[in-house]
């Protein structure tokens, strides 16, 4: 049976990741996370301490990468910014994430953490000099937020009306140069 605590830290949690990706980080507050919560402002400090405590919780982030052992190495590309744009427009949590990253450095370690972590490997699989893995990952990240930015945050005209196999088109051969290609 669950604790009364656990159904308290995961209706902060929601509550934060649906506030901090509507409002970002800078806008988001306590006292608003707590009233979506439907909880006393000091049960949010009670669990995570501070605004950046709670942000850290909430940005736990899994791209859920597919396994891409099976997919022809010319596919790579093609496969992974089709899987970025549906995770992109699934959760939030990722928008938020990138905004408060303009200007919170937590948030920033907490991106940067997360493509080393989870994006790195997959980079790491595929790249045909192992010394080469850190840059090349690097380089999939300034596509994949790039374009993530200018859509979903600045909401750019131009990018945000590319359809998906539009945006699959345009981004894909980079990040396939970027995964196996000759330097």
């Amino acid at each position: 049976m669950p604790r009364r605590s656990d159904d308290t830290r995961a209706a902060i949690l929601a509550a934060a990741r649906s506030r901090f990706a509507a409002d970002g980080f800078e806008r988001a507050t306590i006292r608003a996370i707590a009233a979506d919560a439907r909880i006393d402002p000091s049960m949010v400090m009670r669990y995570y301490g501070n605004k950046e405590g709670l942000f850290a919780a909430a940005a736990e982030f899994d791209l859920r990468l597919p396994d891409l052992r099976e997919v022809p190495a010319s596919s790579l590309g093609e496969r992974l910014v089709g899987h970025f744009l549906v995770r992109w427009e699934e959760d939030g949590t990722l928008v938020a994430l990138l905004r408060a990253a303009v200007s919170q450095d937590a948030a920033v370690s907490r991106i940067t953490a997360i493509f080393a972590e989870q994006v790195g490997p997959v980079v790491a699989r595929h790249a045909p000099d192992p010394a080469e893995v850190p840059t090349r990952a690097g380089l999939v990240a300034t596509q994949i937020l790039g374009f993530a930015l200018c859509r979903y945050v600045l909401r750019l005209p131009p990018v945000v009306a590319l359809d998906r196999e539009a945006a699959v088109g345009w981004l894909a051969p980079t990040i396939q140069r970027y995964l196996t290609g000759a330097v």
